[in-house]
């Protein structure tokens, strides 16, 4: 494996379509996209799909990976099934390997103490809330927010500075850290798509136009 490899947790439950346009696009511009489960038995995600994972999350090695992605997912606010996958978080975070959560999956994050000094968003702000975190002046009122951590002081960018989420340098360690509410799957691809390098600046405006407003003019842009 390179660092062209994009980490994809699946687990029970977890919300199949937030991550579709995400993975999608990344393998369609050199990524290898490799599922991780709890362990490699099969996972029915919350369409009903059923997963048999690439990988056991104890065989996960954040040096090999170039993001890891957790999807929201019903087991987020059911207990503690999926809090070690907040902990790989932490670990690929610790390592300077980005980290992308959407939807439940932040509250996850929350939980572990992740979002405390970071720029982050979810579904509405109480929700986070509700886990008892000690993050909430950082939340921001966006649909997409991508924390670039240590990197961020150096003065990267990120999708989301030129198409409509929100950026911070952020105070947090480690590597960025991309966050996103349940109805937001297209922009949480933007900046996901931002930070790897696979879309920047006027394509990375008409990529997001293209799949989320249906702005047809958008496309000749990106064939350009």
């Amino acid at each position: 494996m390179t660092r062209r490899t994009v980490y994809l947790a699946v687990y029970d439950t977890y919300a199949d379509w937030e991550t579709g346009h995400t993975t999608a696009h990344l393998a369609q511009h050199g990524f290898t996209v490799r599922t991780v489960g709890p362990t490699t038995d099969p996972v029915t995600s919350m369409g009903g799909l059923t997963v048999r994972p690439d990988l056991a999350l104890a065989e996960l090695r954040p040096e090999d990976g170039a993001l890891l992605i957790l999807p929201g997912a019903g087991l987020w606010d059911a207990g503690d099934e999926l809090a070690p996958f907040a902990r790989a978080a932490r670990t690929c975070l610790d390592a300077g390997v980005p980290v992308a959560a959407i939807c439940g999956a932040t509250a996850g994050l929350a939980r572990e103490g992740l979002l405390d000094e970071r720029a982050h968003t979810s579904a509405v702000s109480f929700y986070l809330a509700a886990t008892g975190y000690g993050g909430g002046k950082h939340y921001v009122d966006a649909d997409a927010v991508t924390d670039h951590g240590r990197a961020g002081r150096d003065g990267a960018d990120s999708g989301g500075a030129d198409s409509g989420g929100a950026d911070s340098g952020g105070a947090g360690s480690g590597g960025a850290l991309v966050t996103a509410g349940p109805t937001e799957p297209v922009a949480f691809a933007r900046e996901i798509l931002a930070l790897l390098g696979v879309f920047e600046g006027e394509k990375l405006n008409a990529w997001y136009r293209l799949f989320h407003d249906s702005d047809a003019s958008a496309y000749e842009v990106l064939q350009g």
